[in-house]
């Protein structure tokens, strides 16, 4: 199985007031760090970073894809496509994530990979909600994915009512990732506040700056 991942980091970021993939991580940028984890089980080349049209990136190591979104602001079943469409023909399976899970764990997408099997979509499921940006996708629903945004059905729920997916309780990913962190994308400043406590990082002079006295004390 070719292995390859699809980073989405186009969102606006609204809750945050700041754009997440350039949030200082130590002495990273968000999306540097969550392209680095992601590369210690994908190879680098056949990692696709999908951004906003004219959307500002920190540097990425070589190799790294570039992609946009044909419409933006449509969720994550639009920035699939765009990921899948780069890496369909190098690939079989990718792993999906978002630029705001820094403290993703690269042995949560190693057992992701394990448990697709002959399915085309392993998910995490928490009750009755879905990790669609935790998940693997088999290049082969790109298909699915388009007819689905061209009848505007942009749940990612949808697709799998069109094709075979194996649900992942969450449970079942506590052995590779007992704390469930690759699952806790961070929407607001206290999301991320939690996040550098948690590596063990200070917030930085930048943030500070941004942020005022009413964050840079916590």
């Amino acid at each position: 199985m070719k292995r390859g991942a699809i980073v989405l980091c186009g969102g606006k970021s609204s809750r945050m007031g700041y754009p997440k993939a350039m949030l200082p991580f130590g002495e990273e940028r968000m999306l540097q760090r969550v392209v680095r984890l992601v590369a210690e089980v994908v190879p680098t080349e056949q990692i696709v970073v999908v951004a906003a049209p004219g959307q500002e990136l920190p540097l990425l190591p070589t190799g790294i894809q570039l992609a946009a979104d044909d419409r933006q602001n449509r969720g994550p079943l639009e920035g699939l496509a765009a990921g899948l469409q780069v890496i369909a023909g190098q690939v079989d399976v990718a792993y999906a994530t978002s630029c705001d899970v820094p403290l993703l764990q690269p042995a949560f997408i190693e057992q992701m990979f394990q448990l697709i099997g002959e399915q085309d979509i392993a998910i995490p499921k928490e009750d009755r909600f879905h990790h669609p940006l935790a998940a693997c996708y088999r290049t082969t629903v790109l298909e699915p994915i388009r007819e689905l945004l061209a009848a505007d059905r942009l749940r990612p729920f949808f697709l799998l009512e069109k094709v075979n997916s194996i649900e992942v309780p969450i449970d079942e990913l506590r052995s590779a990732d007992p704390e469930l962190a690759s699952l806790g994308n961070l929407n607001t400043p206290e999301d991320y506040l939690a996040a550098l406590r948690a590596a063990g990082l200070t917030v930085s002079p930048e943030w500070k700056a941004h942020s005022g006295e009413l964050l840079s004390g916590n």
